[in-house]
């Protein structure tokens, strides 16, 4: 990085200020970037000259006054080359620091990103799901990681962050850590946010991502088909654990929502709709958009059935849902079970909502988009690109209509030559 440095010398005139002298700064710019030194000196305002940012005159006043501003110019172009000469890294803070005699603490990467996560952990609830802070949590632990593989450093200057950093621990990502391409993509934007807040605060001059390039590749999602979905409805499990699993998960399948937000439903979120009929109105957790969805009937039945059950009642809750983990680790024995040969989990429910139950049925895009609570429908459209049945039955529609209009312009030939 080139070291662009100027110095300006300045009248700064008080917001009240009439008339009198005027203090005299000093603004020291680098590579655009200025810092402000007060020179403990005043001048009027009529004897002052803003081009050479000198006193005008000849008499020994000016020329004490402009000796001791050019002595100060010179000290800190000192200052500048002994900061050049250490290597270190030459910012308009840093000049005036070493002049005015702070000792400047370095500002670092750890720290920062550890006093993010300080402040998302505070705002927990209000402002941040708990999935946020474990994200960046994650994120963090690959950060430091990566500082002892490749540096064998704890903690690192921001200031030491440049573009071959974020190359570098992308590819650590990908080769050390083994992360598929969406996951490294992911780490490297929450990283990425940690070094626009330090652009924003002025701590960092150049961007270490100029240049830099990623891209989230689409990935098929697995969902179940009709026939599966009814396998799993109809069937006679022994235990109860098992019955449970299966109903929330088919409420799912039939409202859409993720594991979280099943979880945080009470009765008080089913009330009847614009059009008379009972809906869930809630927020998304991970992204408090609105999630409006009418109530089907496949899922009433299972709402009717645990109103009543001990922990709904106990806990305020719609449906007795166990832990995630517990959750999937269920499902996995049910798919087994039915002789459904995919990796069940929960958030395979709101993928068969947005494709075999809806979109499939011809629901439009965007009444599945608004019920699934996506902020863009280009996320909704992940699903729309793998519906092939939707497709095939589009199609064999239209050529069912291609035919009748051919064989009715045939009948029209005939009574013509008749």
């Amino acid at each position: 990085m080139s070291n662009n440095v100027s110095i300006l010398f300045y009248l700064k005139k008080p917001k009240d200020y009439t008339s009198g002298v005027v203090p005299i700064y000093l603004r020291l710019t680098v590579n655009g970037k200025r810092a402000e030194i007060s020179t403990s000196k005043d001048c009027l305002p009529d004897k002052w000259n803003r081009d050479s940012g000198h006193m005008m005159g000849t008499k020994e006043e000016s020329k004490v006054l402009n000796t001791y501003l050019d002595t100060l110019q010179a000290k800190l172009f000192e200052v500048h080359q002994k900061l050049l000469a250490k290597g270190d890294i030459i910012t308009a803070i840093g000049i005036k620091n070493k002049f005015t005699g702070v000792d400047e603490r370095p500002l670092s990467l750890v720290n920062i990103f550890t006093d993010h996560n300080n402040k998302i952990k505070a705002l927990l609830g209000d402002e941040f799901a708990p999935g946020t802070l474990e994200r960046y949590k994650t994120s963090l632990k690959h950060t430091t990681d990566f500082l002892k593989w490749k540096y064998n450093l704890t903690d690192i200057d921001i200031r030491k962050v440049d573009h071959s950093f974020v190359t570098e621990f992308e590819f650590y990502l990908r080769s050390v850590r083994k992360c598929n391409n969406n996951s490294a993509v992911k780490y490297i934007k929450n990283f990425g946010k940690i070094i626009r807040i330090c652009i924003a605060n002025g701590w960092l001059d150049k961007n270490p991502f100029a240049n830099y390039k990623s891209k989230i590749k689409d990935v098929e999602r697995d969902f179940l088909v009709e026939e599966e979905i009814e396998a799993i409805r109809i069937k006679e499990f022994p235990t109860d654990r098992l019955r449970v699993v299966r109903d929330i998960f088919i409420f799912s399948c039939f409202t859409g929502l993720a594991y979280i937000d099943v979880k945080n439903l009470t009765k008080q979120n089913i009330t009847v709709g614009i059009d008379g009929e009972k809906w869930i109105f809630t927020h998304r957790q991970k992204t408090e958009s609105a999630s409006n969805i009418p109530l089907l009937p496949a899922a009433q039945q299972i709402v009717d059935k645990y109103k009543d059950h001990p922990q709904c009642i106990n806990e305020e809750r719609l449906l007795p849902i166990l832990s995630n983990q517990r959750m999937n680790s269920y499902l996995k024995e049910i798919a087994d079970v039915c002789g459904i040969n995919k990796e069940l989990t929960f958030h395979i429910a709101r993928h068969t909502f947005a494709t075999t139950v809806t979109l499939t049925n011809g629901v439009p895009i965007e009444s599945v988009s608004k019920m699934l609570g996506h902020k863009n429908i280009r996320t909704t459209q992940h699903y729309a690109k793998i519906v092939d049945r939707k497709v095939g039955d589009d199609m064999k529609i239209l050529k069912e209509r291609l035919q009748f209009n051919s064989l009715k312009n045939k009948e029209v030939i005939v009574l013509k030559i008749i």
